[in-house]
């Protein structure tokens, strides 16, 4: 498992990144916030996430090892994948996220494109006991 990757911004995009580190170029998913962080820079550090299925190896990148920690926390809720994970946190702030959980705020987090009454509710009652400030 990998914990981080360093390397020169090869390519970014909102959506991903492409960092070159010693000739080989890592194709790193990352949300708006990571690119806001990241935005102006020309070598960057990701914690990354790597998810490995039947058809592929995918990474999930972060600017903070905060976001990868709510992150992973995320995915652990069922019906909540990677891709939903990662649209939450391009939706808003990991501090709001977790208030939101905390404070069982289940129509803030329905206002996330995929996330219905149903896997909100599972969400706060999966995570709220984990929520750490």
């Amino acid at each position: 498992m990998y914990a981080y990757i360093k390397g020169k911004v090869a390519e970014k995009n909102p959506a991903f990144v492409v960092l070159d580190n010693n000739g080989i170029g890592y194709h790193i998913n990352i949300s708006l916030n990571t690119y806001t962080k990241i935005q102006n820079e020309t070598e960057i550090k990701l914690h990354v996430h790597q998810q490995i299925t039947e058809d592929a190896h995918t990474f999930y990148g972060f600017a903070e090892v905060s976001e990868k920690q709510l992150f992973q926390q995320l995915i652990s809720v069922s019906g909540v994948g990677c891709s939903t994970a990662r649209i939450i946190l391009s939706s808003m702030q990991a501090s709001d996220i977790q208030h939101a959980i905390i404070q069982e705020n289940e129509k803030l987090l329905e206002k996330v494109k995929g996330i219905g009454p149903k896997t909100a509710k599972r969400m706060i009652l999966e995570l709220k006991d984990k929520m750490i400030f």
